[in-house]
Protein backbone atom coordinates (compact mmCIF):
# COMPACT_ATOMS: atom_id res chain seq x y z
CA UNK A 1 0.00 0.00 0.00
CA UNK A 2 2.62 2.31 1.12
CA UNK A 3 4.52 1.21 -2.26
CA UNK A 4 1.56 2.61 -4.39
CA UNK A 5 0.77 5.61 -2.60
CA UNK A 6 4.78 6.97 -3.48
CA UNK A 7 4.18 5.93 -6.70
CA UNK A 8 1.17 8.03 -7.18
CA UNK A 9 3.01 10.90 -5.49
CA UNK A 10 6.03 10.50 -8.10
CA UNK A 11 3.86 10.00 -11.41
CA UNK A 12 2.89 12.53 -14.01
CA UNK A 13 -0.38 12.52 -16.77
CA UNK A 14 -0.63 14.38 -19.25
CA UNK A 15 -3.22 15.74 -20.08
CA UNK A 16 -3.56 15.93 -16.67
CA UNK A 17 -7.33 15.35 -17.08
CA UNK A 18 -7.71 13.32 -19.66
CA UNK A 19 -11.19 12.57 -21.59
CA UNK A 20 -12.01 9.17 -23.39
CA UNK A 21 -10.24 8.19 -26.19
CA UNK A 22 -7.17 10.71 -25.77
CA UNK A 23 -3.95 9.53 -25.55
CA UNK A 24 -2.36 9.58 -21.89
CA UNK A 25 1.29 9.54 -21.83
CA UNK A 26 2.15 8.73 -18.00
CA UNK A 27 5.55 9.53 -16.98
CA UNK A 28 7.20 7.00 -14.20
CA UNK A 29 10.46 7.99 -12.26
CA UNK A 30 12.08 4.61 -13.44
CA UNK A 31 11.18 2.10 -16.05
CA UNK A 32 8.31 0.72 -15.90
CA UNK A 33 6.40 -2.86 -17.14
CA UNK A 34 2.56 -2.04 -16.55
CA UNK A 35 0.36 -5.46 -16.34
CA UNK A 36 -1.96 -5.65 -19.18
CA UNK A 37 -5.72 -5.05 -18.73
CA UNK A 38 -8.85 -4.67 -20.35
CA UNK A 39 -9.38 -1.23 -19.04
CA UNK A 40 -7.32 0.18 -21.49
CA UNK A 41 -4.56 0.24 -23.77
CA UNK A 42 -0.91 0.39 -24.12
CA UNK A 43 -0.50 2.80 -27.25
CA UNK A 44 3.49 2.94 -26.92
CA UNK A 45 5.79 2.37 -24.46
CA UNK A 46 9.50 3.47 -24.23
CA UNK A 47 11.90 3.25 -20.91
CA UNK A 48 9.86 5.38 -18.03
CA UNK A 49 7.07 6.87 -20.34
CA UNK A 50 4.00 4.99 -21.42
CA UNK A 51 1.29 6.13 -23.51
CA UNK A 52 -2.37 5.22 -22.86
CA UNK A 53 -5.65 5.36 -23.86
CA UNK A 54 -9.21 4.06 -22.82
CA UNK A 55 -12.71 4.34 -24.15
CA UNK A 56 -14.55 3.66 -21.06
CA UNK A 57 -15.98 6.83 -19.11
CA UNK A 58 -14.32 6.01 -15.63
CA UNK A 59 -11.11 6.13 -13.59
CA UNK A 60 -9.16 3.20 -14.25
CA UNK A 61 -5.95 1.56 -12.36
CA UNK A 62 -2.65 0.46 -13.08
CA UNK A 63 -0.68 -2.19 -11.36
CA UNK A 64 2.77 -3.14 -12.55
CA UNK A 65 6.43 -2.79 -11.60
CA UNK A 66 8.42 -0.12 -11.95
CA UNK A 67 12.21 -0.71 -11.51
CA UNK A 68 12.46 -3.34 -8.75
CA UNK A 69 9.19 -2.33 -7.38
CA UNK A 70 5.87 -4.10 -7.37
CA UNK A 71 2.93 -1.55 -7.41
CA UNK A 72 -0.72 -1.81 -7.67
CA UNK A 73 -4.19 0.16 -7.99
CA UNK A 74 -2.64 3.31 -9.67
CA UNK A 75 -5.48 5.62 -10.35
CA UNK A 76 -5.61 7.28 -13.17
CA UNK A 77 -9.00 10.04 -13.43
CA UNK A 78 -11.22 10.70 -16.08
CA UNK A 79 -12.49 13.66 -17.24
CA UNK A 80 -16.22 13.47 -18.11
CA UNK A 81 -17.53 14.66 -21.60
CA UNK A 82 -21.00 15.33 -20.09
CA UNK A 83 -22.29 18.58 -18.82
CA UNK A 84 -23.10 18.42 -14.95
CA UNK A 85 -25.90 16.95 -14.11
CA UNK A 86 -26.61 15.11 -17.68
CA UNK A 87 -28.98 11.83 -17.27
CA UNK A 88 -27.73 10.87 -20.33
CA UNK A 89 -31.74 10.89 -22.08
CA UNK A 90 -31.59 11.62 -25.66
CA UNK A 91 -32.86 15.37 -26.51
CA UNK A 92 -36.45 15.02 -27.85
CA UNK A 93 -36.48 15.15 -31.77
CA UNK A 94 -38.60 18.16 -33.66
CA UNK A 95 -41.49 16.48 -36.01
CA UNK A 96 -40.53 16.63 -39.88
CA UNK A 97 -41.91 20.38 -41.42
CA UNK A 98 -43.02 19.97 -44.61
CA UNK A 99 -41.45 21.39 -47.58
CA UNK A 100 -42.43 24.24 -48.71
CA UNK A 101 -42.97 24.71 -52.62
CA UNK A 102 -41.84 27.64 -53.43
CA UNK A 103 -43.40 30.15 -56.35
CA UNK A 104 -40.31 29.52 -58.59
CA UNK A 105 -41.10 26.00 -57.90
CA UNK A 106 -44.08 26.15 -59.24
CA UNK A 107 -43.09 28.27 -61.85
CA UNK A 108 -40.33 25.76 -62.89
CA UNK A 109 -43.11 22.67 -62.77
CA UNK A 110 -45.25 24.91 -64.97
CA UNK A 111 -42.46 25.36 -67.80
CA UNK A 112 -41.68 22.04 -67.83
CA UNK A 113 -45.04 20.94 -68.92
CA UNK A 114 -45.49 23.46 -71.05
CA UNK A 115 -42.24 22.56 -72.83
CA UNK A 116 -43.80 18.61 -72.94
CA UNK A 117 -46.82 20.12 -74.58
CA UNK A 118 -45.36 22.24 -77.46
CA UNK A 119 -42.77 18.97 -77.90
CA UNK A 120 -45.55 16.82 -78.55
CA UNK A 121 -47.44 19.41 -80.69
CA UNK A 122 -44.19 19.74 -82.94
CA UNK A 123 -43.40 16.34 -83.70
CA UNK A 124 -47.29 15.67 -83.99
CA UNK A 125 -47.40 18.38 -86.61
CA UNK A 126 -43.79 17.07 -88.75
CA UNK A 127 -44.93 13.64 -88.45
CA UNK A 128 -48.54 15.07 -90.26
CA UNK A 129 -46.54 16.87 -93.21
CA UNK A 130 -44.21 13.49 -93.50
CA UNK A 131 -47.17 11.65 -94.44
CA UNK A 132 -47.08 11.10 -98.15
CA UNK A 133 -49.92 12.38 -100.09
CA UNK A 134 -52.04 9.97 -102.49
CA UNK A 135 -51.37 10.18 -105.76
CA UNK A 136 -54.32 10.93 -107.60
CA UNK A 137 -54.57 8.19 -110.72
CA UNK A 138 -56.24 9.91 -113.44
CA UNK A 139 -59.41 7.87 -114.38
CA UNK A 140 -59.48 6.41 -118.02
CA UNK A 141 -62.52 6.23 -119.92
CA UNK A 142 -63.90 3.11 -121.12
CA UNK A 143 -62.38 3.67 -124.72
CA UNK A 144 -59.02 4.83 -123.78
CA UNK A 145 -58.24 1.73 -121.62
CA UNK A 146 -59.62 -0.33 -124.57
CA UNK A 147 -57.25 1.36 -127.06
CA UNK A 148 -54.45 0.88 -124.72
CA UNK A 149 -54.89 -2.77 -124.53
CA UNK A 150 -55.65 -3.07 -127.94
CA UNK A 151 -52.07 -1.41 -128.68
CA UNK A 152 -50.19 -3.52 -125.94
CA UNK A 153 -51.20 -6.51 -127.70
CA UNK A 154 -50.65 -5.71 -131.07
CA UNK A 155 -47.24 -4.62 -129.88
CA UNK A 156 -46.49 -8.15 -128.47
CA UNK A 157 -46.93 -10.57 -131.09
CA UNK A 158 -45.44 -13.51 -128.66
CA UNK A 159 -48.33 -13.17 -125.96
CA UNK A 160 -50.04 -16.57 -125.00
CA UNK A 161 -53.78 -17.07 -125.77
CA UNK A 162 -53.50 -13.40 -127.81
CA UNK A 163 -56.52 -13.84 -129.63
CA UNK A 164 -58.31 -14.58 -126.38
CA UNK A 165 -56.77 -11.64 -124.82
CA UNK A 166 -58.18 -9.45 -127.54
CA UNK A 167 -61.53 -10.95 -127.25
CA UNK A 168 -62.34 -10.47 -123.69
CA UNK A 169 -60.68 -6.78 -124.06
CA UNK A 170 -63.33 -6.58 -126.55
CA UNK A 171 -66.15 -8.12 -124.67
CA UNK A 172 -65.39 -5.68 -121.65
CA UNK A 173 -65.39 -2.32 -123.57
CA UNK A 174 -68.42 -3.38 -125.24
CA UNK A 175 -70.55 -3.90 -121.71
CA UNK A 176 -68.95 -0.85 -120.47
CA UNK A 177 -70.30 1.16 -123.11
CA UNK A 178 -73.53 -0.84 -124.36
CA UNK A 179 -75.46 -2.14 -121.30
CA UNK A 180 -77.22 -4.40 -123.94
CA UNK A 181 -74.15 -6.51 -124.10
CA UNK A 182 -72.99 -7.39 -120.90
CA UNK A 183 -70.14 -9.58 -120.78
CA UNK A 184 -72.34 -12.39 -119.36
CA UNK A 185 -73.27 -13.42 -122.77
CA UNK A 186 -72.57 -15.88 -124.91
CA UNK A 187 -70.43 -15.44 -128.60
CA UNK A 188 -73.71 -16.68 -129.80
CA UNK A 189 -76.15 -14.90 -127.93
CA UNK A 190 -74.44 -11.46 -128.52
CA UNK A 191 -73.47 -11.71 -131.89
CA UNK A 192 -77.28 -10.99 -133.56
CA UNK A 193 -77.20 -8.43 -130.98
CA UNK A 194 -74.19 -6.25 -133.06
CA UNK A 195 -75.15 -3.73 -135.55
CA UNK A 196 -73.39 -3.50 -139.27
CA UNK A 197 -70.77 -1.28 -137.86
CA UNK A 198 -69.22 -3.70 -135.28
CA UNK A 199 -69.01 -7.31 -137.22
CA UNK A 200 -65.87 -7.02 -136.69
CA UNK A 201 -66.53 -8.04 -132.96
CA UNK A 202 -68.14 -11.19 -134.28
CA UNK A 203 -64.57 -11.69 -136.43
CA UNK A 204 -62.87 -11.45 -132.56
CA UNK A 205 -64.60 -13.48 -130.85
CA UNK A 206 -64.82 -16.47 -132.80
CA UNK A 207 -61.08 -16.20 -133.30
CA UNK A 208 -61.06 -16.04 -129.73
CA UNK A 209 -63.04 -19.04 -128.53
CA UNK A 210 -61.26 -20.94 -131.22
CA UNK A 211 -57.59 -20.38 -129.10
CA UNK A 212 -59.36 -21.42 -125.80
CA UNK A 213 -61.52 -23.91 -126.69
CA UNK A 214 -60.63 -25.51 -129.68
CA UNK A 215 -57.90 -28.25 -130.27
CA UNK A 216 -57.06 -26.66 -133.86
CA UNK A 217 -56.20 -23.50 -132.69
CA UNK A 218 -57.84 -19.96 -134.30
CA UNK A 219 -58.19 -19.60 -137.74
CA UNK A 220 -55.32 -18.41 -139.81
CA UNK A 221 -55.71 -14.41 -139.83
CA UNK A 222 -53.94 -11.31 -139.79
CA UNK A 223 -53.93 -9.98 -135.97
CA UNK A 224 -52.58 -6.64 -136.65
CA UNK A 225 -55.48 -5.75 -139.84
CA UNK A 226 -58.19 -6.83 -137.13
CA UNK A 227 -56.93 -5.32 -133.92
CA UNK A 228 -56.57 -1.96 -136.04
CA UNK A 229 -60.27 -2.53 -137.46
CA UNK A 230 -61.37 -3.11 -133.45
CA UNK A 231 -59.48 0.18 -132.46
CA UNK A 232 -62.33 2.08 -134.83
CA UNK A 233 -65.11 0.42 -131.99
CA UNK A 234 -63.73 2.90 -129.99
CA UNK A 235 -63.31 6.22 -132.31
Amino acid sequence: MILAVLAALTVSLSPPQPKVGDLITVTFPEPVVLDASREYEVVARKGNVVVLRTFEPREFALNGTMGNVRFRNLKVPMASVLRKGDDLAPAPLAPPRPAEITWLQWLAVALAVLLALALVAFLWIRLRRKKPKAEAVPQLTAEERFRAAVLALRADPSRHLRWAALADETRRYLAATRPQLGSELTTTELVPRLDDRQRVVEEILRQGDLEKFSRRGPAEREFDALADRALELAS
